[in-house]
């Protein structure tokens, strides 16, 4: 055993004062208690939510009454398909026709008109004298229909973004579709709720 001269000394003064303590000299201290229960609103929000957990885990499916589902984005029949594209092949027809496929005409005049010689001579007098006593009264009036129209740059463009949507609905691959999930954000009702609806 190691002598009592081996162990470590105290500090005089640490010690004094150690001894000298006085536990009158300390403060009076009042605990804070920092944990803080719930209030009666929030039992009873966690209580509610509690119950709608439980009405979500033992909701019967079997119960939901089956309903219709209703397509609001109604496609082209093949009928509307059809004409479209009759009218857009009309229209590329217009835009890549060529000149150059037409073929050379000769105009033939019927009313062959005379010559300055020939009206030097007077072979023509009459018809002169015609076109001189001629009442223009007597004409009808008529109105000129264009059957033909052609359609603008602006229209051009506007076939050919409804031909493009045209096929991209008739190539459409439903193949290329992804599966997802549906999420009914429809809030289940509670077992309080239920009880009331069968009550009623």
């Amino acid at each position: 055993m190691c002598d009592v001269k081996d162990l470590p000394k105290q500090d005089e003064k640490l010690q004094s004062e150690v001894t000298a303590f006085s536990a009158q000299k300390l403060k009076h201290v009042e605990p804070v208690e920092k944990v803080v229960l719930p209030s009666k609103e929030d039992v009873k929000q966690e209580r509610d939510h509690l119950n709608l957990l439980h009405g979500v885990e033992g909701f019967e499916a079997s119960k939901l009454k089956p309903t219709d589902t209703k397509e609001k984005t109604i496609l082209p029949s093949p009928e509307d398909v059809k004409q479209e594209k009759q009218h857009v092949n009309l229209l590329h027809g217009v835009e890549g026709f060529q000149h150059t496929n037409l073929k050379p005409t000769e105009t033939q005049e019927k009313h062959v008109l005379p010559s300055p010689e020939e009206i030097k001579i007077g072979k023509h007098a009459d018809v002169a004298q015609d076109i001189a006593k001629f009442d223009s009264g007597k004409l009808s009036r008529t109105e000129t229909k264009e059957k033909i129209v052609l359609p603008s740059k602006e229209e051009i463009e506007q076939e050919k973004g409804q031909v493009k949507l045209l096929s991209g609905i008739e190539n459409f691959d439903a193949k290329a579709l992804k599966q997802t999930d549906t999420q009914v954000k429809n809030t289940l009702p509670t077992k309080e709720t239920l009880e009331q609806e069968k009550n009623a």
